[in-house]
């Protein structure tokens, strides 16, 4: 009996755990609540405008933008609080972690791409294990597909990277 070239093997698992990894991430906001606390994450362009689409349409809620990307004026009648030093998603999520606590959140909004969410979410979980993380995931729309293959190959082997207890550096 022939074996399985293992290079095999582990392609064939790197695919098939690309593919879970993708079908998994949220492709849809989760219902926002009256007075819920969201958290915008900077790197892509088009999460504070998503952001703050979302903040008008909710207008009970509250807005934090993390990340190195953060500071500028933000066209809103509502303050938006921005926390600019965190350079990492792994910094992302220990903002987050000092606001929620510091605030005493159960329950927060996270706004980020959706190539990005699924390890955005894993390192806020490992940070506050007691909150509740409602996705509101930022459409690739306009994205060719090509760039959209690469994005979602990058966060897949950042979040790989990631479960390995890999965090400050990407």
């Amino acid at each position: 009996m022939k074996l399985i070239n293992p290079s095999l093997l582990v392609l064939s698992a790197f695919v098939l755990g690309g593919m879970v990894f993708k079908s998994t991430a949220p492709t849809r906001c989760a219902t926002i609540m009256p007075d819920d606390h969201i958290f915008v994450l900077t790197g892509d362009p088009r999460r504070i405008p998503f952001g703050l689409r979302q903040m008008r349409m909710h207008p009970d809620t509250h807005m934090y933008i993390i990340g190195a990307g953060a500071a500028g004026h933000y066209n809103t009648t509502r303050p938006v609080t921005v926390e600019s030093a965190s350079k990492s998603t792994y910094q992302n999520a220990i903002a987050v972690r000092e606001i929620a606590e510091e605030s005493g959140l159960n329950r927060i909004v996270l706004v980020t791409s959706v190539d990005h969410m699924n390890r955005a979410k894993y390192l806020i979980h490992r940070e506050l294990p007691g909150v509740d993380v409602a996705p509101c995931p930022v459409p690739l729309n306009g994205t060719p597909v090509a760039k959209r293959i690469e994005r979602w190959t990058t966060e897949y082997i950042k979040y790989i990277g990631t479960l390995f207890g890999i965090r400050e550096n990407f």
